[in-house]
């Protein structure tokens, strides 16, 4: 069950819809006069290196966070202008000051951590990937706390000593847990307000149900807290089936709800000139938010469209943004 590491996964492009989505939750969350706390379920190593061997491996991170900045986007533009489209304007390309509100909050994050590329704007100068527990850890107050969990092995060494560095003392902490378990202790927490960020590794298909069911006690124990799910938008029935189980979750609870997913490419099996079959890799994820801001879904209504011109990569990009409640 260890075998995933997220490190080859680092700044992909279900890394910027997700980290996008939590800058923009972190920012109207945190900061008010109550304190927030924030549970990350599986938070993973903290902080990932982009020029590492796992992100140069898998090469994911060049077709997401590198082609979000490239300082020229005429190819992603040549991919969306496709024969199917042949009377449509091709649409404008995107530099980093053209972007929302919600993306240049993106923006200035990566940059805060990687000072050469904020100096020059090269995104060959971006070195360092944050993870959800240092993007969150950025926007709290004083009184705010955040609870890590992470049970792989080496990540749990790997976070436990990125944290360390912050110096954050008892506002983070860190244990080598089951994020779904433990959960349940934090719910209701002593300020009424809260935060739940789940992101599981999906290598197993239980951590479908698995997710479901954390979230579906989570809401019983905590009605009014904000909860945040990953997910992949892969050809797996589990797959599909999460979001739309969340969905009868929050409105058989009464409560709010907004889900957002981003599509870059088909999903469809290739073949190579072998006649090998190639697997698309991810070609969608979603976040699905239980209590989201009032502003959430119309900062989104502005960054889906630029990361579907800036990150598809096929005539199969796309997004969809849909509430309730």
């Amino acid at each position: 069950m260890f075998s995933y590491r997220h490190a080859f996964h680092a700044g992909n492009h279900a890394d910027v819809l997700k980290h996008t989505i939590l800058i923009a939750l972190c920012k109207y969350l945190c900061g008010k006069d109550t304190a927030l706390s924030v549970i990350d379920t599986h938070a993973g190593a903290g902080l990932y290196r982009l020029d590492g061997d796992y992100t140069e491996t898998s090469g994911e991170a060049k077709e997401g966070v590198f082609k979000l900045f490239q300082a020229s986007h005429e190819t992603a533009v040549q991919q969306i202008q496709t024969p199917a489209r042949p009377k449509k304007e091709a649409p404008k390309a995107i530099t980093p000051d053209d972007f929302c509100p919600a993306l240049q909050d993106y923006a200035l994050v990566l940059r805060g951590l990687n000072p050469k590329f904020a100096e020059t704007g090269d995104a060959s100068q971006l070195k360092i990937y944050p993870g959800s527990p240092f993007i969150t850890q950025q926007f709290l107050e004083g009184r705010d706390k955040l609870k890590l969990f992470e049970l792989h092995p080496t990540d749990f060494k790997s976070l436990s000593g990125n944290i360390a560095q912050l110096g954050a003392g008892r506002q983070v902490s860190v244990a080598r847990e089951d994020g779904f378990e433990s959960l349940k202790t934090f719910l209701p927490p002593p300020s009424r307000r809260a935060m739940v960020f789940c992101d599981p590794s999906y290598e197993m298909k239980s951590d479908y149900a698995r997710v479901s069911a954390c979230m579906a006690d989570a809401v019983k124990r905590f009605a009014t807290g904000t909860y945040v799910v990953w997910y992949p938008v892969i050809p797996r029935p589990e797959a599909h089936d999460l979001p739309r189980k969340l969905k009868t979750l929050a409105v058989k609870a009464s409560r709010p709800w907004l889900n957002a997913v981003l599509t870059v490419k088909s999903s469809k099996l290739t073949t190579d000139d072998e006649g090998d079959v190639v697997r698309p890799g991810l070609p969608a994820s979603g976040m699905f938010v239980i209590n989201p801001p009032h502003t959430l879904k119309a900062q989104l209504q502005l960054a889906l469209p630029q990361m579907v011109t800036l990150l598809g990569q096929d005539r199969n990009a796309g997004f969809t943004l849909d509430s309730g409640g």
